[in-house]
């Protein structure tokens, strides 16, 4: 019998997995990361996904993102050239690439997957997910909500006792917030809230935002209408974001990011995990709404919260962590 692989198809980031033994592991993708770009950029007539797509989100027009957002919408098409395309094929295209890396890793063909869903996805937009699957060559054999592939992945499902589990997931495009009944390996979820809006490329552009306006006031040069300035902003922001979850300072160099009457010019900035958290505090804020109406959905309270699950990767930043842990006690 083959491998059955499990897909998180993310809308910034996907992911994919398989079980060796009993225990789950990540396959990476062919730069070596375990996350994929859920990018797909059309360039000279080739397909490219991934990293390579997401390098040139900005500059390339026929770069399609965050195509998640569109799942189930009946008459959403994207235009390249003079082809349209559905959601569901550009869905596909993401999930060929990771079965062909998947299958190179695997040594051998892989037809049957398992491919997880945000809790509050509609019947519509979990058919279009096995849709895509489909198209990819993916033998769908379930849908799983995100939160309880969550639960399962922290083993919740081996504790003896029932439980009350909230799931913190704040991802690169999107948050959510769901309250799990566990009990006898059953899942029941009993409430799910959030923001289709909000996740970490909100951060990244937080420190793009700070970038420019300090270097428009040292040079006079506005790097907005700059779009080869802009990915390269992007870039760098991503990565001191990362980079302020484990130190509390980090450099931002980018030398020849733009040129002025007196020559080329080049951005230096340090940028503080302190003014970081300050320029992102709104955004921490902005999940406290969700996170307090799943639990009065739930007809609970955080007193009735047993484990807090944080999921997604900006859950990674200190700020998200500390607040968290202050409203959930």
């Amino acid at each position: 019998m083959s491998k059955v692989i499990g897909i998180d198809l993310g809308t910034t980031n996907s992911a994919v997995a398989v079980l060796e033994g009993k225990e789950p592991k990540i396959i990476t993708n062919p730069e070596g990361n375990r996350t994929t770009p859920s990018v797909v950029a059309f360039k000279d007539g080739e397909i490219q996904v991934g990293e390579v797509a997401k390098r040139q989100a900005i500059t390339n027009p026929n770069t399609i993102v965050s195509i998640k957002r569109h799942m189930g919408e009946a008459d959403y098409k994207v235009k390249v050239g003079d082809k349209s395309y559905t959601p569901q094929e550009i869905s596909a295209m993401i999930l060929q690439y990771i079965k062909k890396f998947s299958e190179d890793y695997l040594g051998e063909e892989v037809t049957d997957a398992v491919i997880t869903v945000p809790a509050y996805f509609n019947d519509a937009q979990r058919q279009a997910t096995k849709d895509a699957g489909k198209i990819a060559g993916l033998n769908v054999q379930r849908i799983i909500n995100e939160p309880t592939a969550s639960a399962l992945a922290y083993g919740l499902d081996k504790d003896e006792d029932d439980e009350k589990v909230l799931v913190y997931d704040l991802g690169g495009g999107t948050f959510d917030v769901s309250v799990l009944q566990l009990g006898d390996g059953v899942f029941q979820v009993l409430s799910t809230n959030g923001d289709t809006h909000l996740g970490g490329d909100d951060f990244d552009n937080r420190i793009m935002d700070w970038l420019i306006k300090n270097f428009k006031d040292e040079n006079g040069v506005d790097l907005s209408k700059d779009k080869m300035a802009l990915q390269r902003l992007k870039d760098a922001a991503e990565k001191a974001k990362k980079d302020l979850s484990g130190v509390s300072s980090t450099h931002i160099s980018l030398p020849f990011i733009s040129a002025g009457e007196s020559g080329p010019l080049h951005l230096e900035a340090d940028l503080t995990r302190a003014k970081f958290d300050e320029l992102t505090n709104d955004l921490v804020e902005k999940t406290k709404i969700p996170f307090d109406n799943a639990l009065k959905d739930a007809g609970l309270t955080v007193n009735d919260i047993d484990k807090v699950i944080l999921n997604g990767g900006s859950t990674r930043i200190p700020a998200v962590q500390k607040a968290v842990k202050d409203w959930a006690g």
